[in-house]
């Protein structure tokens, strides 16, 4: 090889191994890549950020909004509720989730999809005695299978398109990748209805610890006027650090305080509000100056509500404690439990590291989901017992906007970029979205490491890393013969999107499977679909694909639960793509 070869191979590398350390996000791993081979000579400036100008990511960015404006108007909240209002339980339920939800998925953006489904699919199952642990696993994997059907499907399919178009091959229509992946959707959904209801185990969710445990409380004590409290702060108080028990809150007249901030002056006949566990009561009672009022259980009344809410891997607060972040102050919310691989933390809170996956169960506003729904911050927001909405919003204008867009690109009548731009501007014009929200919709990490990876795509194969990887690849199972360097690069791929993110594994894989390709007699579109099927098809982890991370905790996994249900839809999944493929 090279020196411009071994060069790109070393920064693929350190790029891919700072993702599995958890060191860097995908999106600023592949951006500083490609930023490195252009320092290095390796790209030139054109090369290195034409793909922020490509159509993929452009495409992905519209289809955001799509999603957004499809969840504003109430539409997947009513679909989510009509299909599980229409089934018993058991296999029954299942199988009608599954069925529906991945046909969403194959027009849908499956991250708001889950972000709808999962708190009603939780609260259904809550109502029934049911365990969340059975429905929320697959309803992760019946969106990523939905996601293969349609190359709208997933942003994956969308990165392997713009990849061909660069290379001269011309971009993957609507239905392209329908042929291979809609036997991979219908093998999966039936090994699920089948699979799941035996292989997935009854787990304890956050919610139900904290209901059948008892152990949260919010209590209210009254300031005695004259008190030892009245006219001094909370430090002064000593009611800052308090052993299993915080403030929260201060009702003072009309006025609320919150969070509270160790300088507010207590006032005579001011409400103070507690949580923390309820074996801690008695100490509260104790503090000079404070009389007892009212005693309540967690779930709280009037602007008061709980929430759960899932740390993403991009989120800020990974690494750092609560006491770091002032996440009372930031957030305006209070954290009563934190909940990890299927176990609830029982270590002093403020102090915990927090993790990806970690579910903070709070105690807060109504107006923090609204708030922070849409932000990296968290994978997942979602209000327990949350009330149901109002009439549906828009319902026609997206109806009909939605489908102006999707049927001309299925009839080949319209390039899909042209149709998406279009439908994200007649949603913002027809007063569905405000500016703001449409541009607060569209997930930026994915935009960055799409483009980003398409410039590192160039790299490999300019610099003749992805041919001379290819021709190993081909040397090495040659004795397999054509299927051999085929398999290869579909266990490559299946690897790949487990370590890090699905767009990665689809950038890496690409430049090596349309240069095998040619070597082993394979069409290049058809060895491009099945690195586009098998790049979403994460389902041994949590980590590989967002939606698995934000069911992580709201179910109450383990990280070996995806493995157990994972394994039989993995190989299914490389059996079809691999003889699909081949044949």
């Amino acid at each position: 090889m090279s020196y411009e070869a071994w060069f790109t191979l070393a920064v693929v590398v350190i790029c891919l191994a700072l993702q599995i350390l958890e060191r860097v996000g995908a999106a600023a791993g592949f951006l500083g890549a490609t930023v490195v081979l252009l320092l290095a000579g390796v790209l030139t400036p054109s090369e290195a950020f034409a793909g922020f100008s490509s159509p993929a990511p452009i495409t992905v960015a519209a289809l955001f909004v799509l999603a957004r404006a499809v969840e504003k108007a109430g539409l997947l909240y009513r679909l989510t509720n009509a299909i599980l209002g229409a089934a018993d339980r058991g296999r029954q339920t299942l199988a009608m989730l599954v069925s529906s939800i991945a046909a969403l998925s194959a027009f849908i953006n499956n991250t708001p999809l889950v972000a709808v489904a999962a708190p009603q699919v939780a609260d259904w199952a809550h109502r029934r005695g049911l365990p969340p642990s059975k429905y929320l696993m697959p309803l992760s994997y019946a969106t990523i299978l939905g996601g293969v059907i349609t190359t709208v499907g997933t942003s994956t399919n969308l990165v392997v398109s713009g990849m061909l178009e660069a290379d001269g091959y011309g971009p993957l229509n609507l239905f392209d990748i329908t042929p291979v992946g809609l036997p991979v959707a219908i093998a999966g959904c039936a090994l699920l209805v089948w699979l799941a209801p035996v292989l997935l185990p009854v787990r304890r969710t956050a919610r139900a610890e904290l209901e059948e445990g008892t152990r949260e409380f919010v209590i209210s004590m009254r300031v005695v006027p004259g008190g030892p409290l009245d006219g001094v702060t909370v430090e002064e108080g000593g009611l800052r650090h308090l052993q299993g028990v915080f403030l929260f809150q201060v009702n003072r007249d009309k006025e609320v305080l919150a969070p509270v901030s160790p300088t507010v002056v207590f006032k005579g006949d001011d409400l103070v509000s507690f949580a923390g566990q309820v074996d801690m009561i008695v100490d509260l009672q104790r503090i000079p100056g404070l009389v007892s009022a009212e005693a309540k259980h967690i779930a709280p009344e009037g602007h008061h509500v709980l929430v759960e809410a899932v740390v993403g891997w991009q989120s800020p607060l990974v690494g750092r404690t609560l006491r770091d972040v002032e996440f009372r102050r930031q957030y305006q919310a209070a954290v009563l439990a934190i909940h990890r691989a299927g176990g609830r933390v029982e270590s002093k809170l403020g102090v915990v590291t927090l993790a990806p996956g970690d579910t903070l169960l709070l105690l807060t506003d109504a107006g923090f989901i609204t708030r922070w729904r849409h932000r990296r911050d968290f994978l997942l927001v979602a209000q327990l017992d949350a009330p149901t909405p109002g009439p549906p919003r828009y319902t026609w204008r997206v109806a009909l906007i939605a489908a102006a867009i999707v049927l001309p690109v299925a009839l080949d009548l319209v390039p899909m970029l042209q149709m998406a731009v279009a439908g994200a501007f007649a949603f913002v014009m027809a007063r569905v979205l405000t500016v703001t929200e449409a541009i607060e919709s569209i997930d930026t990490d994915v935009y960055i490491l799409i483009s980003a990876s398409l410039g590192l795509g160039t790299a490999m194969e300019k610099s003749g890393l992805s041919q001379s990887l290819a021709d190993a690849l081909v040397w090495v199972l040659a004795d397999a013969g054509p299927l051999g360097p085929l398999v290869g690069v579909v266990l490559a791929t299946v690897v790949l999107t487990e370590l890090v993110t699905n767009n990665a594994a689809a950038a890496i894989m690409y430049p090596i499977a349309t240069a095998t390709a040619p070597a082993v007699g394979i069409d290049v579109r058809a060895m491009a679909i099945a690195v586009a099927v098998m790049a979403s098809c994460s389902f041994l982890t949590p980590i590989g694909y967002q939606t698995n991370m934000m069911v992580y905790g709201p179910g109450g996994y383990r990280f070996l639960d995806y493995t157990r249900l994972g394994t039989p839809l993995t190989v299914v999944s490389i059996l079809l793509v691999t003889w699909l493929t081949y044949r």
